[in-house]
């Protein structure tokens, strides 16, 4: 837990490029919420609305006066979203102003999460399309107050974010947002998510086309790409990411079942193999879905909450609604559903079929889904 002391500057564990901070009750659910969708955010909030949780998700605490702690945090990030009213909020970054080619990004949100506030380095800082994403996660409205946002282009570090896109290495972010900057040729090549990335009112910049496959972008002559999926590359398609970012949008459903007291470890290991065998990247997986006999299971709470996934469990009578292949009498029996795992990854999926209808291993039973966008 970090002190805040007034001798002294406090002490901060830096783990993202962005800090999200909040003081308040409603802030606080705020800010857990970014920092899930946020790949590289790290939280803060006060000390006093801590949940028991925060170990696990690296969430630090604080206790004393929110002020002391922004010195810190103005050295370490490149960007600072706070949850505390605007006036406040200048007030307690004006000392620390320096230059708006070193300052961070600042963003205010109010504490019902309306509105999203540009306040500090809008363009070269990023803090206007910092703005837009954290508006879009939060389904708030933005607020920007420059005179023009002249790149209206994709801001590379943030694309996807505010679906909970991640990626797979930060290697090449730099060359690649220069690539984009720059005007250079670029592919966004998308073979799964969500398609609404694209911000403005506008057709993409005439550098910028967009591809359903890798082959088609590799044919091309292209400076740097972006590409979007929740399978792991062939080798042959891997000299995309030369100059190119992987982002794994958050699209895999997994339907599970499994025996009374199946440890977390053995439920982790079917998953590992399982998505090695569908070539299928684990970062995409978004819900871990069963029935609600076993909303209390002890080791399916834990790997969803180690790899923060959502947890869901459906009634038997939501199973049944789903037609599935070879509904199961024995199932029925003692669980008043003809399956688990097969129609709970299609109920949450909105899926039409399954990309692996059902496997057996062990003490557990898994089928898993992807998200038709």
């Amino acid at each position: 837990m970090i002190e805040l002391l007034e001798a002294q500057k406090a002490v901060i564990q830096q783990k993202g490029d962005y800090a999200v901070v909040a003081i308040t009750k409603h802030g606080v659910e705020l800010a857990r919420k970014l920092g899930h969708s946020f790949q590289n955010a790290d939280v803060y909030y006060m000390s006093k609305f801590e949940k028991g949780d925060e170990g696990e998700k690296d969430i630090q605490l604080f206790t004393g006066s929110v002020r002391l702690l922004f010195p810190s945090l103005f050295e370490a990030y490149k960007g600072l979203i706070i949850i505390i009213s605007l006036g406040a909020v200048v007030r307690m970054i004006a000392p620390l102003l320096k230059d708006k080619k070193t300052d961070p990004a600042v963003v205010v949100i109010d504490d019902k999460g309306e509105h999203v506030i540009s306040v500090l380095s809008g363009h070269i800082g990023g803090a206007n399309e910092l703005t837009k994403e954290v508006a879009a996660a939060l389904k708030a409205r933005p607020i920007i107050t420059t005179a023009s946002d002249v790149q209206e282009t994709i801001a590379v570090d943030l694309f996807g974010k505010r679906f909970g896109w991640v990626w797979d290495s930060a290697e090449k972010l730099t060359p690649v947002s220069a690539s984009v900057v720059n005007e250079e040729k670029i592919a966004v090549v998308q073979e799964s998510g969500e398609k609404e990335w694209w911000q403005y009112g506008r057709p993409l910049p005439e550098n910028i086309k967009s591809y359903r496959f890798i082959p088609e972008a590799l044919a091309e002559k292209l400076d740097a790409a972006l590409v979007v999926t929740h399978r792991n590359l062939l080798e042959v398609e891997k000299q995309i990411l030369h100059n190119g970012v992987l982002y794994r949008p958050k699209v895999i459903v997994l339907g599970m079942g499994c025996n009374r007291g199946t440890s977390a470890e053995e439920i982790d290991a079917v998953i590992d193999e399982t998505l090695e065998e569908l070539n299928f990247s684990k970062k995409s997986v978004k819900a871990l879905c069963t029935i609600d006999l076993k909303k209390d299971e002890a080791g399916l709470l834990e790997v969803a909450n180690k790899n923060r996934w959502e947890f869901i469990y459906y009634t038997p009578e939501e199973l049944n609604s789903i037609n599935i292949q070879d509904p199961s009498e024995t199932v029925f029996k003692y669980t008043g559903a003809y399956g688990v795992s097969e129609p709970a990854a299609l109920l949450y999926s909105g899926a039409e079929k399954l990309a692996l209808t059902k496997k057996k291993s062990g003490n557990v039973t898994i089928s898993v889904a992807v998200i038709p966008y």
